[in-house]
């Protein structure tokens, strides 16, 4: 009865609130809503001890309560996305909402090891059920906005790589490479010689067997190995989506390193996601702590001033910034839609508790670049100190095909 009164004022205070179109459904069938329009999404409640969750409805206490089967949720996910977000806003007090606070995690090589394959060695059918045939899990580029997500992503890479302006004969080094997409690419149209490296065991075994399959054995090696233990010299760099897991303290090392294997003349670029508070704090509504737990252990965004600081810091010139937030958005959003549609194949690679952490991770993630709570930038660099005669005049050669 505690419990239930306690509720019933809740509901009463969002209705006055915000009249969502939301239906709850308690353990005696009893039902709520907290709005007069038809709700587009239903919450079950199978037990008083549940209540606590949605009482105090953070993003992180309402991702849990999903997750953990506390809670059962009806509704296409980019409702039940916008839902949660509207409870927490009107529900939060401001430090709860607004606070965004900048973590500073420990990172040694196994901690961040153990982190990538978390989040990578799920299984490659997993993602393979929803990524492009290529399996690119990064931003995607949309040059004309009407693209679909394989032929984007082809034009991605292709961007990174025309940027660069990766050469024929070029040795090109790929830090965090996936399964394989840009140094196939970078070996097959633009006569790289390449080096690949993951620390994702399921990444490196279909990575090689796609560079056998391709017949490039010769001109692309995958490597599981550690940034920080590469060695030689590289004309060209790429990052994309890795720094992610560098950690705030470390980015200085973290291009120290990059500007350490790149040689004299070389370009490099990093592309990855940033973090919109100055400070580099955490994604709001404790969206940051849910992701923190479920979905990337050890991930720190930072701020782009932060990149750029870093990035000098290590002995790197920032020569050209793109952002690329509202392709991101898109990308995420295409996403989470191949992963409703393909819903029933997932369900059947993965427990019900794993595929519940992506269905509203995807979704999530399109949310939040959509509404600035993150963005995602491509930084060219070169050396600090180099002739401006390696710099080129204009950006015109970016869009230009090889």
């Amino acid at each position: 009865m505690f419990w239930e009164k306690r509720l019933g004022s809740w509901v009463e205070e969002m209705r006055r609130r915000a009249a969502l179109p939301l239906r709850l459904v308690l353990w005696n069938g009893r039902q709520l809503d907290l709005g007069m329009a038809a709700p587009k999404v239903t919450i079950r409640i199978p037990d008083a001890s549940s209540l606590p969750y949605l009482l105090t409805p953070s993003l992180a206490n309402l991702g849990k309560a999903y997750v953990e089967g506390k809670i059962e949720v009806e509704g296409r996910a980019h409702e039940v996305i916008r839902i949660g977000i509207a409870l927490a806003a009107n529900a939060l007090r401001p430090e709860g909402r607004l606070g965004r606070i900048a973590r500073f995690g420990f990172h040694t090589k196994r901690i961040d090891a153990e982190a990538i394959r978390y989040h990578y060695d799920v299984s490659n059918d997993f993602y393979r059920a929803w990524l492009d045939p290529d399996m690119v899990y990064s931003c995607a580029y949309f040059e004309n906005g009407d693209e679909d997500l394989a032929t984007a992503q082809r034009k991605k890479i292709d961007h990174i790589l025309t940027k660069l302006r990766v050469r024929p004969g070029d040795r090109l080094l790929d830090i965090g490479c996936g399964w394989g997409a840009l140094v196939l690419r970078a070996a097959e149209k633009f006569g790289a010689r390449c080096v690949g490296i993951t620390l994702s065991q399921n990444q490196y075994a279909l990575a090689k067997e796609r560079v056998q399959r391709a017949g490039l054995a010769d001109r692309i090696d995958i490597r599981i190995e550690d940034y920080r233990d590469v060695s030689g010299k590289f004309d060209r760099i790429t990052s994309v989506g890795m720094f992610e897991h560098v950690g705030l303290k470390n980015l200085t090392l973290y291009f120290r390193r990059i500007s350490a294997l790149l040689a004299d003349d070389g370009v490099a670029m990093n592309h990855g996601i940033t973090s919109t508070d100055a400070g580099s704090g955490a994604t709001a509504y404790g969206a940051g702590d849910f992701i923190d737990e479920y979905v990337f252990p050890h991930g720190e965004l930072p701020h782009i001033s932060l990149v750029l600081r870093t990035m000098q810091e290590g002995g790197l010139e920032a020569i050209d910034i793109e952002s690329l937030r509202r392709h991101y958005a898109k990308t995420c959003g295409m996403w989470a839609d191949n992963f409703e549609l393909h819903s029933d194949r997932i369900r059947s690679l993965v427990d019900d508790k794993r595929f519940r952490i992506w269905r509203v991770y995807l979704a999530g993630s399109a949310y939040a670049f959509e509404q600035d709570w993150i963005s995602l930038y491509q930084v060219v660099c070169v050396k600090a100190g180099c002739s401006p005669a390696a710099i080129p005049w204009s950006r015109r050669y970016m869009y230009d095909a090889p």
